[in-house]
């Protein structure tokens, strides 16, 4: 459908910009760098001749491909997130294709001794006979989101192309600042006027998904008391201590490395102690609501009940939500989802429905007003330097954002 050497170098031109977000900074976009990206990605919707292109101050970009038939047919985004995790490092990116993958070992960086090998990653044998981007070992790739914008360009430039396929209004928005919980948080769901939405922004061929983790962010600071060690007996207190005590409180079986499917999680994120000041920082998730809101209970039960054993309030605990399930703003709309689902079989691929677990601007979207189940982008092992994306599967999801502008052209809902 799309010249596939085209999307490759489209692709390679966005993951060798730097754009990742800082959780620290408090503007928008979180980081100046940023801008770069978004600035190319302002002039590239224009010059493949879409409509109404705008970038406001905070990097949001939204364009339109306006319709092409006489007749009322809904008006559909898709979205997609620019900046990439600050989990890894996402500088100096050098991407390297592979053609004619055969099940081998990659070596991604020599000199390191980094190895991509089916025997860690099982998925890499789905893709025999595909080309993939991978990384050199040293950086992330950044195909979470940059597949994702590089698949919508190429499906809205494919239509400008294409007159002769049908397809009601577009919209396209691109964000910042997804991959640190804020990417909706500055979108103007009322200008970009859509009726529902799909970010593309899954990971492995075929995944749908309307259910995502309800998330929040727990910071715990912990005050101690230093004195020289020699004299320190009855008069020492060592705030690692207690955040060791606070750590073991938390059941040891619901971390990220021990939970899958619907199951809930606390995730230690990053830890800085001394004998006098510690902090952690927490990532709190669950599918369930109320779930959800038991392990924030219990967390502050926890604290509660060490500030009593220690006899002050020497433990402070500051929890804020981030997002949440926005399957509850979907399933009265399940037609968004069937319609995906068509889009996928049109293409002879099979829709893979499960919960995320994570989130993604679409959860944030939905409980704005802008329903928006997520569709596969086709990278894998996102947030590191293992990660890689088939160039057939970014194929297939351009063919799916096509099929479907064309179906909602017959399926009046």
């Amino acid at each position: 459908m799309f010249p596939k050497d085209q999307l490759i170098q489209r692709f390679i031109s966005y993951v060798t910009c730097d754009t990742e977000s800082d959780p620290n900074s408090r503007s928008t976009p979180s980081t100046e760098k940023q801008w770069v990206l978004a600035h190319k990605l302002f002039e590239e919707l224009k010059t493949i001749g879409l409509t109404d292109v705008t970038i406001d101050q905070n990097a949001y970009i939204q364009a339109t491909l306006p319709s092409n038939v006489a007749h009322d047919v809904p008006v559909i985004g898709f979205i997609a997130h620019f900046d990439t995790s600050p989990d890894f490092t996402g500088a100096n990116v050098k991407p390297r294709v592979i053609d004619n993958y055969q099940g081998e070992d990659i070596v991604l960086n020599q000199e390191q001794q980094i190895i991509l090998s089916p025997k860690d990653f099982e998925s890499l044998l789905q893709y025999k006979g595909n080309t993939l981007i991978v990384t050199d070992g040293t950086t992330l790739l950044g195909a979470d989101d940059k597949a994702g914008i590089a698949e919508i360009i190429s499906a809205m430039e494919y239509l400008v192309q294409h007159p002769e396929i049908a397809h009601g209004t577009i919209k396209v928005g691109f964000t910042p600042d997804e991959e640190i919980g804020r990417g909706a948080h500055k979108f103007d769901v009322v200008s970009f006027g859509a009726d529902w939405a799909y970010t593309m922004d899954g990971s492995q061929i075929g995944e749908l998904e309307y259910e995502n983790f309800n998330a929040a962010s727990a910071q715990i600071d912990i005050i101690g008391r230093i004195i020289h060690p020699g004299y320190a007996k009855g008069k020492m207190v060592n705030s690692m201590y207690y955040a060791a005590e606070f750590i073991k409180a938390l059941p040891a079986a619901e971390t990220p490395e021990c939970t899958e499917g619907r199951e809930g999680f606390y995730h230690l994120s990053d830890f800085k102690g001394n004998v006098e000041h510690t902090t952690m920082h927490y990532i709190i998730r669950d599918h369930d609501r109320k779930q959800f809101e038991s392990r924030k209970a219990y967390l502050l039960n926890i604290v509660a009940e060490l500030n009593k054993k220690i006899g002050s309030e020497c433990i402070k605990v500051r929890i804020n939500d981030e997002y949440f399930n926005m399957r509850e703003k979907i399933e009265p709309k399940m037609h968004i989802v069937t319609l995906a689902k068509e889009a996928m079989e049109m293409a002879k691929i099979e829709a893979i429905i499960k919960p995320i677990r994570g989130g993604t601007d679409g959860s944030q979207l939905s409980f704005m007003g802008l329903p928006c189940p997520n569709i596969f982008a086709g990278g894998h092992n996102f947030h590191g330097r293992y990660e890689y994306v088939p160039v057939e599967s970014m194929l297939k999801a351009i063919e799916v954002i096509v099929n479907i502008a064309t179906l909602a052209t017959r399926n009046q809902n």
